[in-house]
């Protein structure tokens, strides 16, 4: 019952003649009324309880942690300090005891109208979050904009102290319900968390509801499709045998460690764009479409066999997907209106060949753009370059003809009777381009 015993303190703490002084302070050029200092909160906790400051400042943390109590001046560090910052008293309404939802509606918007008043800066969890909820919220992301804005709009009317506490106690709200990843979350066994460790199970009395929806929990459980965990672990080991010889730790880096040597020829061989890559480099892209496209120069190359194919364009639009789906939060819009110009509009300059149901889904989707908005199109031709014949035939006819012997596992396709002969001085050593 720590919750309770802490609500009862800050209780007293609020009480007008043996509680803690509060006076209004001054922040930066805001006068902020109702304000007290972290110092003046210790000493009340010491006097009050009797205990060592050691007690007091781990009582006090609580006390912030749990959001009774927010910061004025450092809202991203939700711990008591010792001197002069200012704290003030959270409203009553979003006490944990009070059992509100933190629904992810409400944060949604939250984030949507932080990032609407930064213009785009939002901490990398944040945006993590906010990219997250677009995905999972986006039958109604509509509504989360609209009511975004109306907050935002209606918070400049206020007055600029009203609207400065406004958002340190909101923000700090977040911070409790919503921690920044490492941070501790001590409402992890809340009031209203399904195992709480201070409850008595013995006594708890479940009623029809509670039995209903354990039912339809059992039935969902039951439906999902599962996997033998053979299977799963022989894909596992499968993949680990795949990947050995790429890993530095179990094989060690080649031709040297740089981290232990002065020599960079370890950087230098496996630098983004090397003009001749290594043999385990060149091996990765045979073992997945994947691999090929998250090297640098494996997509170099591919972007050429493409361009003799006349399809160049396909690979220059799953590069402007990925640029907008982790590029910069204020210039989505902009990158989507261009992407649109440039591949997707009637008569574009390197317009791709989709279907018109994911035409439809995507221009539609454009009239209100948002990091995801082209996965539809992208997925589509991802899944066309992917294709078993146009990816075969990239390896092999690839301008420099830098394979190794590790294509001949994809070369025993009776559809594919190709011979290479690959020279290659050890496991490290760049590949040739001697054929026969």
């Amino acid at each position: 019952f720590t919750i309770i015993k802490v609500e009862a303190l800050v209780l007293e703490m609020q009480d007008p003649d043996t509680g803690v002084k509060t006076q209004t302070q001054r922040l930066v050029i805001t006068t902020i009324p109702h304000a007290m200092t972290g110092h003046d909160i210790l000493e009340w906790i010491i006097n009050r309880l009797q205990i060592l400051d050691e007690e007091a400042q781990n009582i006090g943390n609580l006390v912030v942690q749990y959001g009774y109590i927010y910061p004025l001046q450092e809202p991203k560090n939700i711990i008591l300090r010792p001197d002069g910052s200012l704290y003030r008293f959270q409203t009553p309404y979003f006490w944990p005891t009070q059992q509100w939802p933190a629904e992810e509606t409400d944060y949604a918007i939250y984030l949507a109208k932080k990032n609407i008043r930064k213009k785009g800066v939002l901490e990398d969890y944040e945006k993590e979050n906010y990219n997250i909820l677009n995905i999972r919220l986006n039958h109604k992301w509509d509504f989360v904009i609209m009511q975004a804005k109306e907050q935002y709009r209606a918070g400049k009317e206020r007055k600029k102290a009203d609207r400065v506490v406004f958002e340190f106690q909101e923000r700090a709200y977040w911070l409790v319900h919503r921690p920044p990843p490492g941070a501790p979350n001590v409402i992890d066994y809340g009031l209203d968390r399904f195992s709480d460790p201070n409850e008595n199970q013995v006594t708890q009395k479940k009623t029809f509801d509670v039995y209903r929806r354990e039912i339809i929990f059992n039935q969902h459980s039951l439906m999902k499709s599962r996997v033998k965990s053979s299977v799963s672990l022989g894909g596992i080991v499968k993949y680990c045998e795949q990947y050995f010889n790429h890993d530095p730790i179990m094989t060690g880096c080649l031709p040297s460690n740089p981290w232990l040597t002065d020599d960079t020829q370890f950087w230098d061989l496996n630098a983004p764009l090397s003009e001749v890559p290594t043999k385990l480099r060149v091996e990765r892209w045979t073992f997945s479409f994947r691999e090929l496209l998250s090297d640098p120069r494996g997509r170099q190359d591919f972007q050429l066999f493409l361009r003799k194919e006349f399809s160049g364009e396909n690979l220059a639009f799953w590069e402007a997907c990925e640029d907008l789906k982790y590029g910069d939060q204020s210039k989505v819009k902009e990158k989507a209106e261009e992407v649109y110009k440039t591949f997707l509009a009637p008569g574009a300059r390197r317009w791709i060949n989709i279907d018109g149901k994911t035409m439809d889904i995507t221009v539609k989707g454009l009239k209100h753009p948002h990091r995801y908005v082209l996965d539809a199109a992208q997925s589509h031709i991802y899944m066309l370059m992917k294709k078993v014949s146009v990816y075969i035939c990239c390896c092999v006819a690839l301008p420099s003809l830098r394979l190794l012997d590790a294509m001949w596992g994809l070369n025993k396709n009776p559809c594919f009777h190709i011979y290479l002969t690959v020279k290659y001085r050890s496991d490290w050593s760049p590949v040739s381009a001697d054929t026969d």
